[in-house]
């Protein structure tokens, strides 16, 4: 059997980092980097980005040598991802400081509005009702981090963890703010609004549930194999006939249910601007759907039907 001889330069210097000998042919780009942090244990396998140019995109980590198109002495590039952090922590760090926020606020914790109000609660059905399904939504969000949710890559960058909270926790406290405020007004329509609107958070709700079910059932557990997302037997995932990313679009129809019940600017604005960002991902997840499967259904959108 034929060794490989792996040396890992540096993709913007140049610089020759590792020169590993003997390398077996059938080993990963997992053993590559794990051989790689021997020498360099400052970047664990995590940070590192191994790719055949220096320009190029980063290889997978199931990737095999004798697979890849080098000769028997391979050159791979070398960058620094930066401390990492893994996604489990990032969600959980995410979705529960929203719940403790939006609970202070609705308790009338003392120096939110005056000590006046302290610990004195609306007289609003409609907000209690708001605080059942903002509190919902993360406690959800929570289990399906910890029960529900595989990921394919094990970490993201720890500086955009800075970046994701501010978004979550600052529209939290700017929302619940307004919604929890003494001098806050129930919305125009009444009864008739608030029902709508909570009929239409409840199901875009059970309808991520259960996208996220599917999408946890297409990948068994400990495979990083890619598959067509399918309907199932699930009404509520029939919509994969037409869409991409229909837990991106179930949870728009969520926070736009969630801004109609409780008619509040700031909720408006959190919903905007995740449609922006969830729209960017999808249309990144969409094309990559595209390329990967020749037989991807045609009429699929990213996130909205036959739209966007």
């Amino acid at each position: 059997m034929k060794h490989y001889e792996v040396e890992i330069l540096n993709a913007k210097t140049r610089e020759k980092l590792c020169f590993l000998d003997k390398v077996e042919p059938n080993a990963t780009l997992t053993d590559i980097k794990n051989m790689f942090n021997k020498s360099h244990t400052e970047w664990y396998p995590a940070r590192q980005s191994l790719r055949l140019d220096p320009k190029g995109r980063s290889m997978k980590v199931e990737d095999i040598l004798q697979n890849l198109p080098v000769g028997t002495t391979a050159t791979l590039y070398f960058r620094d991802l930066g401390a990492q952090i893994s996604w489990v922590t990032v969600f959980l760090t995410e979705y529960a400081r929203p719940l403790v926020i939006y609970l202070l606020f609705y308790f009338q914790v003392p120096f939110i509005y005056g000590p006046k109000y302290d610990f004195i609660t609306s007289r609003h059905s409609v907000i209690h009702l708001a605080c059942i399904c903002h509190s919902f939504h993360y406690i959800k969000r929570l289990l399906e981090t910890l029960f529900v949710h595989r990921f394919s890559h094990g970490t993201m960058p720890l500086r955009n963890i800075f970046k994701n909270c501010m978004y979550y926790w600052g529209f939290a406290a700017w929302m619940a703010y307004y919604i929890n405020h003494p001098l806050y007004t129930s919305p125009v329509y009444g009864e008739e609004q608030v029902k709508l609107a909570t009929i239409i958070f409840l199901f875009c709700q059970l309808g991520n549930f259960s996208i996220h079910i599917a999408l946890r059932n297409l990948r068994p557990s400990g495979s990083k194999t890619r598959k067509i997302p399918f309907p199932t037997h699930n009404p509520f995932t029939w919509i994969f006939l037409l869409v991409s990313c229909p837990n991106y679009t179930y949870e728009v129809g969520s926070w736009i249910g969630f801004a109609i019940m409780t008619q509040c600017l700031p909720v408006a604005l959190f919903s905007l601007v995740g449609f922006i960002q969830m729209t960017i991902w999808a249309k990144g997840k969409h094309q990559s759907y595209l390329k990967e499967f020749k037989d991807y259904p045609p009429l699929c959108s990213p996130i909205i039907p036959f739209i966007l």
